[in-house]
């Protein structure tokens, strides 16, 4: 007889850890600092119908932790520069920049993806200068020989999650 692995799901609401704004994993104690632990974390989000959460199997069950995040669950932390532009995700998978996806709100850029938003970080966004511009208060990406015009959401408009 084959053992079934159990799975044990803890909500959101019971985690101890969580992702903040600017993609950094913290808990009671403050920001993560190992690199090794805060890339795993991030190696590990999944989504389903409930939401992002991180999975690991621990001995006969599998262990499912939703987590709570302050703006998105997805950030791209790196840009490739290639034929086309490419994005590397927090998740370490990379996707291929979409610019009519692109918007702003608070300063911040974003992406939609299907159901899912981006969030730029720092590092991603400084890589994503050379071909941002702004032009009387309206901002733009330019790829190849193409102008693409960034939305700009006002403080009320929600961005769009995938809780």
């Amino acid at each position: 007889m084959l053992n079934k692995i159990k799975e044990k799901v803890i909500p959101k609401e019971d985690a101890v850890f969580w992702l903040d704004k600017n993609g950094c994993w913290r808990n009671a104690h403050g920001k993560f600092e190992h690199s090794k632990i805060i890339d795993y974390f991030h190696s590990c989000i999944k989504r389903d119908q409930g939401g992002y959460y991180l999975s690991q199997a621990n001995g006969n069950y599998k262990e499912k932790v939703y987590f709570p995040y302050e703006d998105q669950a997805l950030f791209v932390f790196d840009v490739i520069r290639q034929d086309e532009i490419t994005l590397i995700l927090n998740t370490k998978k990379r996707i291929v920049l979409d610019p009519e996806n692109l918007l702003i709100k608070d300063d911040s850029l974003y992406m939609r993806m299907g159901d899912e938003t981006i969030k730029f970080v720092e590092h991603g966004l400084m890589k994503m200068a050379p071909f941002l511009e702004d032009k009387d208060g309206q901002y733009y990406v330019q790829l190849k020989d193409r102008r693409y015009s960034i939305p700009i959401l006002d403080e009320s408009s929600k961005i769009p999650t995938a809780r």
